[in-house]
C-alpha cells in the first residue's frame, strides 16, 4: 500500500507516455496471445495426426493430445499480458515481481498438465482391450500420483515467494502420521487393496479356497473383497486379512494332478493283477486330455486288493476333468469285466453266530453273505 500511495494516478493519466506504454500492452498481448493459440493449434494438429497414424499402436500420442487439450487459455493469456509488460518502463519492485508471476503461471499450467497425463494414463491403461487392470488400485494410485504432484506445485510456488516450507514440510509430516495412527485399520486395508491390484494373487472372476471358505472373487474395494460361496451367500474379507491368508487360487490352475484308487476282488489271481496295470495304462492313453502317470498294486486291505493310479489333465476346468475321470471309470469297468476280474464288494463273514464286518483274508474262504 505504502508503493501504491506514492502515485498521484491523476497526474499519471494525464501523460502521453502512460497512455502510449498502456497502448503498447494491449497490442503486445493481442498479438502474443493469437501466436500463443496458433503454437497451440499446430501442436494439436500435429498430435492428433500422429495420434492417427499410430492408431493401436501406443498410448503416448493419446496422452500428448489429451494433455495439450487442458491448456488453458486464461494463463495463456496472463502469460502474453506478462511478455508484454516487458516492453513498458516499471518500477523495479513490480518488475522484480514479474518473476514470480512467471514461475505462478508455469508451474499451473505444468501442473494441469501433469494431472490430464495421469489421468489420461490411468484411463488407458484401464481401458486397453486385453488388459487385465484392477479398476480400485489404478483410481487409487492415480489419485496418490495427482495429489502429489499438486502438493509439490504448491510447495514450489510457496517456496519461490520466499516462503520457508521446512517448517511446513515438518508440520505436515507430523500432522499425516497423526492421521495414519487414526485411521490405521483402514490404511492397512486400502494399502492391501493397492498390493492386491499390483501383485494381483487373484482377480475378479478367480475361484479361490481359504480356511472354511471356497468362492468365487466378485469385487475388489477399497477395504473388502467380497466372495460368492459355493452355497450361494456373499462373503465379505477385510483386504489386509485375506492377504495374511494361504489362498489357493484354482482359477490359475494349469494342470490337475489326479490320484484315484479302486479295489478288486480278494479272489483274484495274480497273473490277472499283473495285467491291470497296463490294462488302466492304456485306457488313460486313449482317453486323452490326460497324462498316464502310474498305476500300481497298493496293497491289502480286509475286504479288498487296492489300486492306486495317478494321472495328470492337462486343464483346469473341472467340469472336463470329471467328463475324463467318468470315462476313465466306465472303460476301466469295461476292461475288468472283459478279463473276468471282480470289483471289491463289502463282505461280512458269518463266525459262531456274529456277523463279523470287514473279514480278513484269512477268513475270506469262510461262508460269506
Amino acid at each position: 500500500m505504502t508503493f501504491l500511495s506514492r502515485f498521484d494516478f491523476i497526474s499519471m493519466l494525464m501523460l502521453p507516455s502512460f497512455w502510449i506504454g498502456f497502448g503498447t500492452v494491449v497490442v503486445v498481448t493481442l498479438i502474443v496471445y493469437w501466436l500463443f493459440k496458433r503454437l497451440l493449434a499446430v501442436l494439436m494438429k500435429g498430435a492428433q495426426s500422429w495420434s492417427e497414424r499410430q492408431r493401436g499402436v501406443g498410448k503416448m500420442q493419446h496422452v500428448l493430445v489429451d494433455m495439450l487439450k487442458r491448456t488453458s487459455r486464461f494463463l495463456l493469456f496472463i502469460a502474453a499480458l506478462l511478455f508484454s509488460l516487458r516492453f513498458v518502463d516499471l518500477p523495479d519492485r513490480l518488475f522484480n515481481t514479474l518473476g514470480h508471476a512467471w514461475f505462478l503461471v508455469l508451474a499451473i499450467q505444468v501442473a494441469i498438465w501433469m494431472d490430464q497425463g495421469v489421468v489420461s494414463w490411468m484411463r488407458h491403461l484401464m481401458y486397453t482391450p486385453g488388459a487385465s487392470k484392477n479398476p480400485v488400485t489404478m483410481v487409487i494410485a492415480g489419485l496418490l500420483l495427482r495429489m502429489m504432484l499438486w502438493t509439490v506445485m504448491l510447495l514450489s510456488i510457496l517456496a519461490n515467494v520466499g516462503v520457508n516450507i521446512t517448517a511446513l514440510v515438518a508440520s505436515l509430516g507430523v500432522g499425516g502420521i497423526a492421521i495414519a495412527l487414526a485411521v490405521q485399520t483402514i490404511l492397512s486395508d486400502v494399502f492391501a487393496s493397492l498390493s492386491i491390484g499390483f501383485d494381483k494373487p487373484f482377480e475378479i472372476g478367480d475361484f479361490v479356497v481359504f480356511n472354511d471358505v471356497a468362492g468365487t472373487i466378485e469385487h475388489i474395494g477399497l477395504k473388502t473383497t467380497r466372495i460368492r460361496s459355493l452355497s450361494g451367500e456373499q462373503i465379505v474379507c477385510g483386504n489386509a486379512i485375506l492377504l495374511q491368508q494361504t489362498l489357493h487360487n484354482y482359477k490359475r490352475m494349469q494342470t490337475r494332478r489326479i490320484v484315484f484308487t479302486f479295489g478288486l476282488a480278494l479272489t483274484t489271481p495274480p497273473d490277472k493283477l499283473r495285467k491291470v496295470g497296463e490294462m488302466v495304462r492304456t485306457i488313460i492313453t486313449e482317453v486323452g486330455e490326460t497324462k498316464f502317470d502310474r498305476a500300481h498294486f497298493q496293497g491289502f486291505a480286509a475286504d479288498r486288493l487296492n489300486f492306486e493310479v495317478v494321472h495328470i489333465v492337462n486343464t483346469a476346468d473341472y467340469n472336463q476333468y470329471m467328463d475324463i475321470q467318468q470315462e476313465i471309470n466306465i472303460r476301466i469297468m469295461e476292461k475288468l469285466a472283459e478279463q473276468g476280474i471282480e470289483l471289491a464288494l463289502p463282505c461280512v463273514v458269518v463266525k459262531g453266530g456274529l456277523a463279523v464286518e470287514n473279514a480278513s483274508i484269512e477268513e475270506s474262504g469262510q461262508q460269506t453273505a
